[in-house]
């Protein structure tokens, strides 16, 4: 049974943690447990980072590189893509990774396209649009219509799936996969609960969250990658995070195999 790509993001280990030892310091970790992404944080670097000599870290270990950036596309009130996005997409050609993940931000009917296309056609990085938990970029209409435009002028710009995220904003998950699914590239995997505060949280998978993940991936491209944020915690962190790895790495495996049997009987 071949296994699907999984990436860890890497605030999965703890925001602190991975502000104190870097973010470099969990490549060993990562490889060993079967990792194929490493997606960085631009919110847990801390300014002291040789990007460079990361991104070349992250590919000598065999790992694929991928930078997430908290910036919405669209600031409230303003057309044009926001003027951050340029320094960020330079921040991660710096890091060598060839995928940038970002959120929708406050998209109108006057949001400017093709001035992004133009931002974008000038590096080498493949744009990645999330579903955050805001109300402007994580409810289900704004990134239809968005995706609906990018899809009219053939921009290559992909979707993030994060199936968490839309409980943050009441929305469904599944109606989501059923409207966005061609769109997505990666796949974000988060179980959600209240914590006794009443907020909402991350949290590992049970049974049942991995039978519903098995489901909205079938209205997705076959064998995405798809990432742990969630909290990794545990006394042996490598079995942790490799047992995880390992849960996610066979989702959709059933699928495939059903579809195998079918045409083997035809």
């Amino acid at each position: 049974m071949n296994r699907f790509p999984v990436a860890i993001s890497l605030g999965a280990f703890g925001a602190d943690v991975v502000r104190e030892r870097g973010q470099a310091s969990f490549i060993p970790l990562l490889v060993e447990a079967g990792v194929t992404r490493m997606e960085l944080r631009e919110e847990l670097f801390t300014g002291r980072e040789d990007l460079v000599a990361l991104g070349e870290a992250i590919r000598s270990q065999g790992l694929e590189c991928l930078y997430s950036a908290p910036l919405e596309l669209w600031l409230d009130g303003q057309n044009a893509p926001n003027p951050e996005l340029e320094p960020t997409l330079q921040r991660a050609t710096a890091c060598g990774a060839p995928w940038l993940k970002v959120s929708l931000g406050h998209l109108t009917e006057d949001s400017d396209i093709a001035a992004l296309a133009d931002r974008l056609a000038r590096y080498d990085v493949h744009l990645l649009v999330e579903n955050d938990q805001t109300p402007q970029g994580g409810r289900l209409d704004p990134l239809v219509q968005f995706f609906a435009r990018i899809d009219a002028l053939q921009m290559p710009i992909g979707m993030t799936f994060d199936i968490g995220n839309w409980l943050w904003q009441a929305q469904s998950a599944s109606a989501a996969a059923q409207q966005l699914g061609r769109y997505v590239e990666y796949v974000h995997c988060k179980a959600v609960s209240r914590n006794t505060a009443g907020k909402l949280i991350a949290v590992p998978p049970r049974q049942t969250d991995l039978h519903l993940w098995e489901q909205l991936l079938k209205h997705m491209p076959l064998g995405l990658p798809r990432a742990v944020e969630y909290p990794l915690q545990g006394n042996d962190l490598l079995d942790v995070t490799r047992t995880q790895v390992d849960a996610l790495a066979q989702l959709g495996q059933r699928h495939t195999h059903t579809s195998s049997e079918a045409m083997s009987h035809v």
